[in-house]
């Protein structure tokens, strides 16, 4: 009987490492994200060029970058809130450390929350009303020089309103 019952142990154990392990990948390939340009115009005068994937449904900003390992420096997502609302994030199941750009219906950036910690379940906040998301490769924003009130810039921030 003991036998049975360590034989049942390991296969669940086994089934459990299975899912653990798959589920991230299969979830990944439920998902899609379509590409757009994205430009960040600074107030000291510089266009950065970004491509970013696009989170506009619930399910897509729900998983957002989760479980990606690499990202290209001029990369990123873009979340479409679409409408103006105080927005909280947090970094459960995302592997990469994240600069997080907080911008409000016109595109400007009301706030940023650079390095972001991977795995936290720390609340971010946006501080105040934003309708925008735009998460970076951590130290990106830093790097660049980029501050609240520069603009983001593209077809999703351009859109007409439904």
């Amino acid at each position: 009987m003991r036998d049975i019952v360590l034989l049942h142990a390991i296969k669940s154990a086994i089934l459990a490492l299975f899912f653990m392990v798959a589920l991230p990948a299969f979830a990944e390939e439920q998902i899609h994200f379509d590409k757009e340009p994205l430009l960040i115009q600074t107030a000291a005068g510089k266009v950065l060029h970004f491509t970013v994937e696009i989170a506009s449904t619930p399910d897509q900003r729900a998983y957002g970058l989760m479980f990606r390992k690499t990202m290209a420096d001029d990369a990123g997502m873009i979340f479409d809130f679409d409408e103006p609302r105080r927005v909280t994030m947090w970094m459960e199941n995302t592997i990469l450390p994240l600069d997080m750009l907080f911008a409000d219906g016109t595109g400007t950036i009301r706030h940023i929350k650079e390095n972001a910690t991977p795995y936290s379940r720390d609340i971010i906040d946006s501080m105040s009303p934003v309708k925008y998301v735009v998460e970076l490769n951590a130290g990106i924003a830093a790097k660049l020089g980029i501050k609240p009130g520069d603009k983001i810039v593209s077809a999703t921030t351009t859109k007409k309103s439904k």
